[in-house]
């Protein structure tokens, strides 16, 4: 039996009454991936790692208050230890390995984060899903508001300024990218206006109030 949305899961003929398997299908960084003869007490963490090999969420406490198997479901940060499996049929889930970017390398997040000194890293792939997490919805959050996301994941040996300085650094790089974007989007636009104007007249001026030369 495979579960989809709004249809119960029900225990394969090879299960018993005190160890129920199912079969459903996960949807995990935007592909299905079917999940066979799985007990139904399984943790989506244990799922993700242990049956789909992406170990990339990490086991740290088992009870929901380490952060470092923070994944998404249907955009909104869970700790997959405490998610049962079956129930996330049908959820969009995205893990850590589905924050690259689409040539496959990894994305500004996990290129930041990678940047700080750490000593052993088991943190970092669940802080890199909160940062992931929290510029979603917050394109340019104070040190606070980077704190309080963080709260929720634990590093016992490197700290947090390290992040949260890769957090700003991030932030403004961001920040700066988009200006730069409009700034070329503006000066292809005066060029379509005027055919006989240099695009590269159109450009940001520090030093003018109004941001043009």
């Amino acid at each position: 039996m495979v579960a989809v949305p709004g249809d119960p899961l029900a225990p394969d003929d090879t299960g018993d009454s005190d160890h129920p398997v199912v079969s459903y299908v996960l949807r995990v960084n935007g592909v299905d991936r079917a999940v066979e003869g799985s007990w139904i007490g399984e943790s989506l963490l244990y799922v993700l790692r242990e049956r789909l090999g992406l170990a990339g969420a990490k086991d740290g406490c088992s009870q929901g208050e380490c952060g470092a198997c923070s994944v998404q479901s249907d955009g909104r940060l869970v700790a997959a230890c405490l998610v049962p499996a079956a129930t996330a049929a049908g959820c969009d889930i995205t893990t850590v390995e589905g924050l690259v970017d689409h040539d496959g390398s990894p994305s500004d997040v996990q290129r930041a984060l990678a940047r700080t000194d750490v000593e052993c890293g088991f943190c970092l792939p669940g802080m890199a899903m909160t940062v992931h997490d929290l510029l979603e919805g917050n394109h340019a959050p104070t040190e606070l508001e980077t704190r309080q996301a963080l709260c929720g994941n634990l590093c016992r040996c490197s700290g947090y300024r390290g992040v949260l300085d890769a957090v700003q650094e991030l932030v403004d790089e961001r920040a700066a990218r988009m200006a730069a974007s409009e700034t070329e989007r503006r000066a292809g636009d005066e060029w379509e206006t005027d055919p006989g104007a240099d695009p590269a007249d159109h450009r940001t001026d520090q030093n003018t109030p109004g941001g043009e030369a």
